[in-house]
């Protein structure tokens, strides 16, 4: 997990964010097809609330359906797609949109106000 923290802090770093550590026992909420290997992979960070980082992490198309999100423990994250937790250090407020060569990471004030 080491690793993971310190790739965390080089992508705050490159985006000139703060560092909020995602605990290895919060839980994110991810969509299954990520699990299947959909891209490209989109993430959102809400405020955490409870057990939660405020992570919500889908492939492709996003759905308002009330089980597309599972939870899943931090620790279990990259058992899914090992791409993602180097995103997981971003405060709340911050996206990101990645597939195998591409990646976007922008901050959207609008996430702070839900």
């Amino acid at each position: 997990m080491e690793s993971h923290i310190a790739e965390q802090k080089t992508m705050c770093r490159k985006y000139k964010a703060d560092y909020m550590e995602s605990e290895l026992h919060l839980k994110v909420g991810i969509s299954w097809n990520v699990k299947e290997g959909v891209e490209p992979i989109h993430g959102l960070r809400l405020m955490p609330e409870g057990d939660t980082t405020g992570w919500y992490i889908w492939g492709d198309e996003y759905s308002d359906a009330d089980d597309f999100f599972v939870p899943l423990h931090v620790a279990h994250l990259d058992e899914w797609d090992p791409k993602i937790s180097k995103y997981l250090g971003l405060p709340p407020g911050w996206r990101f949109v990645i597939a195998e060569d591409y990646e976007d990471v922008w901050f959207d004030e609008g996430l702070l106000k839900r």
